[in-house]
């Protein structure tokens, strides 16, 4: 009885033992994924931001490019 009690202690030890260090399933490189959620929403919100800066670009572009051609037009009829 004396050594069921001993070996059940010893297999509970190596247990916890096991547990706090990891079971050793884990290696160091292991990445966080509430890191790498974040980086991915911010990389899609960096992408989102820079469409429509471009976009607003484009239109300003257009609308100056517009504007020269008709002051280029009454210009070119004096």
């Amino acid at each position: 009885m004396k050594n069921v009690i001993k070996i059940g202690f010893l297999a509970l030890s190596f247990g916890i033992f096991a547990v706090a260090c990891g079971g050793g399933a884990k290696t160091e490189n292991a990445t966080d994924s509430t890191a790498t959620a974040a980086g991915n929403t911010i990389d899609s919100a960096a992408k989102a931001a820079t469409n429509v800066v471009d976009s607003a670009a484009k239109a300003a572009t257009a609308v100056v490019d517009s504007a020269a051609k008709k002051v280029d037009s009454v210009a070119a009829h004096k």
